[in-house]
């Protein structure tokens, strides 16, 4: 029995007794090995910090470069400061723990408290010598990322009235499918403020953009040493790499010339500023928006607000801070560096003076030539030639807000010289050409095609720079005789020039619209070298002095819409003019015989509706052929009566090639005669007939003759008056660049395009959508027009449909669709838009806004007619 219980005992006490051995053995070896581990944790500690400098020196460098520092470094760098207070609160324990031990090291006095010390030093031990290890094994402690997605930029000030721009921009920026805007607009109108409003706004809201960048590459991160050294090709090649991953906005201010964007394959925006149109173009902006000059009241607000609340307390100046704030011409850094300067004025006195100042001699005042126009003058430096640079600063020789002709300046630039005239037939091409350069710059502005205008400012530019005897020799003075070289007296309201000035060195006279009604035999007896000379609009100029013989440099003539009653014959001493003018001389009687065609220099003449009663006997075919005459004939107006003056025309070569305009008037004795037979005329641009007594002017076989790609392409202006027998116009459907068509007294006109006839030439109808280029419409004392057009038509480039006295026309050829890509206006009597009929109530709503009954309109057409006649 005792046995048995013997052998049962000991087999469940020997499990029991092995733990109780192996605990005791590991608990010793943490007590046996305490003071070697501490002093190698002592050790691995020192190596743990060297390594987090190492690191943490590589990380400061990296963060210099506009670098961000990794997550898991910066766990690591955190973990070591936690590590290093562990182990120090450790070995501040080591001498305590270190006087328990006994016999050897081998144990303890405290066998628990020296234990558990023990294990805690051994396993911070092992975590000290993993930090270490894990801290030397980085290879990068940093990435290349940018640091935020968009800087704020400050604002000085913002602008009132570019909110709508702005609008526009922003929402092609976060909706529309556009990938290039292009801003442009004069410089100091704003474009950069409106940049930096963009810029901040994306940094209240990115929307789904990752990094908005402005012109600065360390916003993407390439900054170092390395980077600076690489070749151009390889920084964008380093660019590229980065933004073709992500979707960026960028931002680029007051470029002048094109810049190669590489498409990237993320949905990203550049915005871009710039002076020029030109640039919009040459970038491939998807979009373009032009920032224009403020309007009177968003000039004053931006004025009012930069000046000290009490100088507007005194009841004086209000009023006349406006005409000063008026002067700045709606430029906003004019009319901040203006009210700057002005904001502390508080007399009178003070604000009449500087609006004085600023009306005369704007340079003068403070800010205006040391910060205003020295700004608009880069757009003028960087103009692509001397030659353009010239024909700008021409332009002010004509008065504020002046509406210059295009026609009228291209000619004075041939009679200035400014012009190339070795190939005649591309002369005008350059003008218009050059024209569109400044028009594009945002230096010139463009009024109803017709028509160029300075802004003031520019204007005032253009006249500092002109007036600056220290850089220009070519002295401009406004009103003024003595040492100048081109005088302006437009709009001056001179009647008697009775003395003789001496301007030897005088080239342009300008002494339009005027009352000028006398000038003296001799006043042009000391002007050898004038070549311009324009007496236009003279409304009391009944005859023009003989001593305009002695002008023998004079190049341009113009005499047009005066009562002169006769030229004298000592013209044909002005052997060098290149340019005569006669239009709407309708007061003139007599040109001698053989005065046009002794001027044999003449490039142009300009005699539409002009109609002497020696040269038009016969209805002009005398005048047809003295201008046959002239060699260089490069441009013609003209006025006939009669069907053999017209066919004498048509049948020289050369006069086909260059009549422009051509003034048909009264032909009574012929209804032969249809607009196809004007065929061969390849630049006709203008067409008028007047008092026409034949029936229709195209018959339906001879409308293959129009729709030629070579006919008419250049014809843009077509009027009609008293034309009493026609009934419809439906030829002008085929008129392809038709831009604008005037109505007036055809009382037989039932319908403008006859849809029927249209249908009798199936094979021209296709693709013929009527009026696709016309701009302006003006119908007038069409008492019987019922129709322009039997339905709707997009009319993409209407601007203005006047209608006057026609109470039969009850219906427009307009839908909803035709107002969607611009607003046309329409002027009329307002009860004939009472009365009027639309497609639908969309239709109306459309237009509503845009119609104008205004009696200016009428009163200016009827002023038009007056001067024309």
């Amino acid at each position: 029995m005792g046995n048995v219980v013997s052998v049962s005992v000991s087999s469940s006490f020997e499990p029991v007794l092995s733990r109780f051995f192996d605990c005791t053995i590991r608990r010793a070896k943490h007590v046996r090995d305490l003071k070697d581990n501490l002093k190698a944790l002592d050790a691995e500690l020192r190596q743990l910090i060297q390594t987090r400098n190492d690191v943490t020196r590589r990380v400061r460098v990296d963060e210099q470069n506009q670098m961000k520092r990794m997550d898991r470094v910066q766990g690591w760098l955190q973990e070591v400061q936690e590590a290093e207070a562990q182990v120090d609160k450790l070995l501040q324990l080591k001498s305590q723990q270190t006087d328990k031990l006994c016999l050897g090291g081998y144990c303890s006095k405290n066998c628990k408290s020296s234990y558990e010390y023990g294990k805690q030093v051994a396993e911070k031990l092992k975590d000290v010598a993993n930090l270490r290890h894990e801290g030397a094994a980085f290879q990068q402690v940093a990435e290349r990322v940018p640091d935020d997605d968009a800087d704020e930029i400050p604002l000085e000030s913002t602008i009132l009235g570019l909110e709508s721009t702005f609008d526009k921009v922003w929402k092609c920026l976060v909706g529309e499918e556009v990938g290039i805007i292009g801003i442009y607009g004069t410089g100091g109108v704003g474009k950069t403020t409106l940049l930096k409003q963009i810029n901040n706004k994306f940094c209240n809201e990115l929307q789904s953009f990752d990094v908005v960048i402005w012109v600065v590459v360390s916003r993407i991160g390439l900054k170092d040493e390395f980077w600076k050294k690489r070749s151009l090709q390889k920084k964008a090649g380093d660019i590229f790499k980065i933004l073709s991953s992500k979707k960026f906005v960028l931002l680029l201010d007051d470029i002048w010339s094109w810049i190669n964007l590489t498409e990237s394959k993320s949905v990203s925006k550049v915005v871009f500023t710039t002076r020029s149109f030109v640039v919009c173009g040459s970038m491939k902006a998807d979009k373009h928006f032009k920032v224009e000059f403020l309007s009177d009241e968003e000039a004053w607000k931006l004025f009012e607000e930069n000046l000290q609340s009490e100088v507007l307390d005194h009841p004086d100046i209000p009023q006349l801070a406006k005409v000063v704030a008026k002067e700045c011409g709606g430029l906003p850094l004019a009319l901040l560096t203006v009210s700057r300067a002005m904001s502390c004025k508080n007399t009178p006195q003070e604000w009449r003076y500087a609006a004085n100042l600023l009306r005369n001699s704007a340079s003068q005042f403070a800010g205006m030539g040391t910060e205003v126009y020295p700004l608009l003058k880069f757009s003028y430096d960087s103009l692509p030639s001397d030659k353009i640079r010239s024909c700008l600063l021409y332009c002010c020789l004509y008065p504020e807000d002046f509406l210059i002709s295009k026609q009228q300046l291209i000619d004075c630039w041939i009679g200035e010289g400014f012009l190339d005239e070795s190939n005649r037939s591309e002369v005008y091409d350059e003008g218009y050409y050059i024209i569109g350069i400044l028009v594009h710059a945002c230096l010139l502005e463009e009024e109803k095609d017709y028509f160029v205008k300075l802004h003031d400012v520019i204007r005032d530019m253009l006249l500092w720079i002109a007036n600056d005897i220290e850089k220009e020799k070519e002295n401009y003075l406004i009103g003024k005789w003595v040492g100048v070289r081109k005088i302006s007296l437009i709009g001056n309201v001179i009647l008697v020039l009775s003395q003789t000035p001496r301007c030897h060195d005088l080239e342009t006279l300008f002494l339009n619209i005027n009352a000028l009604s006398v000038v003296c035999d001799n006043f042009f007896d000391f002007m050898p070298s004038l070549k311009v000379l324009d007496l236009s609009l003279s409304r009391g100029l009944f005859k023009l002095p003989v001593g305009v013989s002695k002008l023998v440099s004079l190049q341009y003539l113009n005499l047009s819409r005066t009562p002169i009653r006769e030229l004298p014959v000592e013209l044909k001493a002005l052997t060098n003019l290149k340019c005569l003018s006669l239009e709407n001389t309708n007061w003139l009687q007599t040109i001698p015989r053989q005065l046009i065609s002794n001027l044999q220099s003449l490039r142009t003449l300009r005699m539409n509706k002009c109609v002497d009663s020696v040269l038009f006997d016969g209805g002009g075919e005398v005048l047809v052929e003295e201008c046959d005459c002239l060699e260089y004939l490069n441009v013609l107006s003209i006025t006939l009566g009669s069907y053999n003056a017209l066919q004498r025309l048509l049948s020289s070569v050369k006069l086909q090639s260059c009549t422009q305009s051509l003034f048909l008037n009264g032909f009574h004795e012929s209804t032969s005669f249809n607009i196809p037979a004007l065929a061969t005329l390849k630049h006709l641009c203008q067409l008028e007939i007047r008092e026409w007594d034949g029936s229709d002017m195209v018959k339906v076989g001879d409308v293959q003759k129009i729709r030629e790609p070579s006919s008419f392409y250049s014809l843009h202006n077509i009027t009609l008056s008293n034309c009493n027998c026609l009934r419809d116009l439906t030829w002008i459907a085929f008129i392809p660049n038709l831009k604008f068509l005037s109505i007036d007294k055809c009382e037989a006109m039932t319908e403008i395009i006859n849809v029927e006839k249209l249908g009798e030439v199936p094979e021209m109808m296709s693709d013929l959508i009527p009026f696709q280029k016309l701009q302006f419409l003006w119908l007038i004392l069409a008492t019987n027009l019922k129709s322009i057009f039997g339905k709707a038509l997009p009319f993409p480039h209407l601007k203005e449909i006047y209608v006057r006295s026609c109470p039969k026309l009850m219906k427009l050829p307009l839908d909803a669709n035709s107002a969607k890509e611009h607003k046309i206006v329409i002027k009329g009597d307002e009860e004939w838009w009472k009365n009027l009929q639309w497609e639908d109530e969309a239709t109306l709503n459309a237009f509503l806004p845009f119609f104008k009954y205004e009696w200016y309109a009428i009163l200016s057409i009827f002023v038009s007619k007056i001067v024309d006649y």
